[in-house]
């Protein structure tokens, strides 16, 4: 397993780890994406750990926090082991500080997190979106007196704009705070977006990025492809899936998937694990986060490390989901010389 610094820290960790979203299934949205038990996270962390995948993700509302519990169960006795990440701000309860990144609202989640995951004390935690209606400055210092209290080691966000990113980092330097070194962010050859203002942050400030959904929600697994009906136990029959995700346009897709399928083809390697090395070869990219219904799809997901597409499959790839940018990113890529993509 190859380990990577997690942006501009000390922290090293695996470059996929398992994330829980698939433990509990304890709504219809969460069921679409699996329903493992604690037995069945018990097989699939001991897959990991055999392959020297020892990190694991979760968050507090996934399943209202029977993920987290599931995974607590899974690592009991070898808590050592392995890296933990979880995240809060999203709603855990009808009160009105049972939302958001109030100091208030994380000290309270991160103390239901540890006693739930049966740790005292969190690997890394992130905030899993962003407060606009508290300041940045509470949030960060409160993150701060968590690390400083032994309660988590590293922070990071999630799902933050450039600006909000840049706004916790700068408060951070201000005061002398921690800082965040991940933003576990949507990337994926049909998710390209990261690359714009994100990735040239990340770069710029140390913060490395932890993938989401890497697998375009569930849309480059190999299964679903031209002029064929979606598969059966796709989570894409699920509306609320759906509606909750990412929008891809058909052809947009259908053309990334048959150059994803001649790259496979020239490989010997599968769909997932040729989308997943691509993603591993570009700037930032610390972590990439893999779900797993099943050992099967977990083994899989493992086959993407190990080996490096060409250049010229990546250029293949690069080109098949290469889309025009939002403005002013077209209009700065226009003037390379002062410009430069990210590398």
């Amino acid at each position: 397993m190859e380990y990577r610094q997690l942006g501009r820290s000390g922290f090293r960790v695996p470059v996929l780890s398992l994330g829980t979203g698939t433990f509990g299934g304890g709504s219809d949205f969460f069921k679409a994406w699996g329903t493992t038990d604690s037995g069945g996270a018990s097989k699939l962390v001991d897959v990991c750990l055999e392959a020297g995948l020892n990190f694991f993700d979760s968050a507090d509302i996934y399943s209202a926090g029977l993920a987290e519990e599931i995974l607590g169960h899974a690592i009991k006795g070898r808590r050592d082991k392995v890296l933990i990440s979880t995240k809060a701000t999203f709603r855990q309860g009808s009160g009105p500080n049972d939302v958001g990144s109030s100091r208030y609202h994380l000290i309270e989640a991160c103390e239901a997190s540890l006693k739930r995951l049966g740790t005292d004390y969190i690997d890394l935690f992130q905030l899993h979106g962003f407060d606009a209606m508290t300041p940045v400055e509470e949030t960060v210092s409160a993150l701060d007196q968590l690390v400083k209290a032994g309660k988590i080691r590293y922070i990071g966000c999630s799902n933050f704009s450039g600006w909000h990113l840049m706004k916790s980092l700068a408060a951070a330097d201000r005061y002398g705070w921690t800082r965040y070194v991940a933003h576990q962010a949507y990337y994926s050859l049909i998710g390209r977006d990261y690359e714009w203002e994100l990735m040239p942050l990340g770069l710029d400030q140390g913060v490395g990025a932890v993938v989401w959904s890497p697998l375009g929600w569930g849309r480059l697994t190999g299964k679903i492809r031209r002029g064929q009906p979606l598969p059966a136990n796709s989570r894409l029959h699920n509306k609320s899936v759906i509606d909750n995700g990412p929008p891809v346009a058909d052809e947009y897709l259908y053309k990334v998937v048959d150059a994803l399928i001649a790259v496979a083809a020239e490989t010997g390697k599968t769909v997932p694990q040729v989308a997943l090395n691509w993603l591993l070869q570009r700037p930032t990219v610390a972590n990439i986060i893999v779900g797993a219904r099943d050992e099967a799809q977990l083994r899989d997901n493992l086959g993407a490390i190990g080996w490096n597409l060409t250049a010229q499959q990546v250029s293949v790839l690069d080109s098949a989901s290469a889309t025009t940018l939002a403005y002013p990113y077209w209009h700065q890529r226009g003037f390379g010389e002062r410009n430069p993509p990210p590398v």
